[in-house]
């Protein structure tokens, strides 16, 4: 009798811990335990299709459950294959749907769903296609409006476009008809918990270590930067490690559309962009916030991105005490940028009218260093120029001048030879050494 009560308990243990481990751990199902799992969820997603549109989650939750057990109980499973499975079904018809594993892997950077049927995802720098996709577009509404719901927000025919951010950071963009003809669409680009440091820039091979070297005394010789490149280059990941390069004893004051920069500073002030939800609620945009923060004393402003008019702000205040301050923008190179992009932005300013040339001034006056990200075929992201601005060229444009760029025929980086004098001066001016010698032309570069 003891042997049989020894061995139930000792069952009963293994279960427990089983049972622990699969709780409180991701499963990643293996390729026999995932098949199973995607044949349990086409039962139970046709068998309770209209349940799963129609109802709150919560009501059906628990009968859902014990329908996927009874689909496992039937076949040949030990018990651990079997809870695993049954996480996995229950994740994705009770989460979020068929993104629910790609929410869950940490590899996955972007989930695009185009259409309810229709599902890619970046993994890795490189976009994958989904084998799995929404019921119709019913499901996808559903799931869209569970995912806002999360940040007290709604889609309807009176709010068809949702921008939100989720408690882990995560950045949400939903749209439906009619603003998308062909049905709702949804993006989220996930929160990176883990900020990446120089050295982790240069273990990806995103840049070389005297580029490296020239950024870090930048920042902390108070040079304003613009790291500016394309959408899904990774700017903002680039603006955050920066970013902790400025000395701790600095006030500084971030702003952004949605929170993502994870500076570790002691002294940072953090402001996000608040749009409508209502008539009587006030839009707070980055005109506002750049305004308000010069009244709060700040040694640099980092700004996530410059988009619109709040550009003249943050121009005028690097130039005016503020040096120093970071900012991303979206652009194809360094001139490109100052020549093209910035006046745009400056036109969308309605309190001002500057002419061109006058505006070109207050680009060369304010902005000293340019890096530029770009992102390759492979997935890989690089820093594919750095660039400094020296005043205006004869037909009264910024002058834009390369000192590190990334050579694709040679796939490396090389300095350009050019000596960036003002900078150099300015670093050293704030009691921080400088080698020259970073700017050197390596032998077999000279004609790169």
């Amino acid at each position: 009798m003891s042997i049989l009560k020894d061995k139930f308990i000792t069952n009963r243990t293994e279960k427990e811990n089983i049972n622990k481990k699969i709780k409180e751990t991701h499963v990643q199902p293996t390729e026999q335990e995932q098949n199973t799992a995607q044949d349990i969820i086409r039962k139970v997603s046709e068998q309770y299709a209209e349940e799963l549109i129609s109802k709150d989650i919560s009501d059906i939750s628990n009968q859902i459950a014990s329908t996927v057990r009874e689909y496992c109980n039937q076949l040949d499973l030990t018990y651990e294959e079997q809870k695993r499975i049954e996480k996995t079904v229950l994740s994705t018809v009770l989460g979020h749907g068929p993104i629910e594993p790609l929410l869950q892997d940490n590899d996955v950077s972007e989930i695009v769903v185009q259409k309810y049927d229709n599902i890619v995802y970046e993994k890795d720098g490189i976009i994958h296609k989904s084998e799995v996709s929404f019921v119709d577009e019913n499901h996808l509404r559903t799931i869209i409006n569970r995912i806002v719901q999360k940040a007290g927000r709604q889609i309807n025919i009176m709010t068809p476009i949702v921008d939100a951010r989720l408690e882990d950071g995560s950045r949400v963009n939903a749209t439906i008809p009619p603003v998308s003809p062909d049905g709702a669409t949804l993006t989220i680009r996930k929160f990176n918990n883990k900020a990446l440091s120089g050295n982790d820039y240069l273990a990806l091979g995103s840049l070389n270590r005297p580029m490296l070297y020239f950024l870090n005394a930048c920042v902390r010789g108070r040079i304003s930067i613009f790291v500016s490149g394309g959408t899904g280059t990774g700017k903002t990941t680039l603006l955050n490690m920066l970013s902790a390069y400025v000395p701790s004893n600095e006030l500084i004051i971030t702003i952004e559309d949605t929170c993502e920069l994870k500076l570790q500073q002691p002294n940072v002030r953090r402001m996000e962009v608040r749009s409508s939800t209502s008539s009587d609620m006030l839009t707070v945009d980055q005109k506002i916030l750049v305004r308000n923060a010069l009244r709060q004393r700040p040694d640099r402003i980092i700004l996530g991105e410059t988009r619109d008019g709040s550009i003249v702000d943050l121009i005028s205040a690097m130039s005016s005490g503020h040096d120093g301050s970071i900012s991303t923008i979206h652009a194809n190179d360094p001139e490109n940028m100052c020549n093209v992009r910035i006046p745009i932005l400056y036109s969308m300013n309605k309190d001002v009218n500057f002419s061109e040339k006058s505006i070109a001034m207050q680009i060369s006056e304010a902005i000293q260093v340019i890096v530029q990200i770009k992102r390759f075929p492979d997935g890989s992201r690089k820093i594919s120029q750095i660039s400094c601005v020296e005043g205006l060229d004869e037909n009264d444009k910024v002058k834009v001048v390369d000192i590190f760029r990334y050579d694709k025929n040679k796939k490396g980086f090389i300095a350009t030879g050019y000596v960036p004098r003002s900078i150099i001066e300015k670093i050293r001016s704030q009691n921080i050494p400088f080698q020259e010698s970073i700017f050197e032309v390596k032998r077999g570069e000279e004609n790169a």
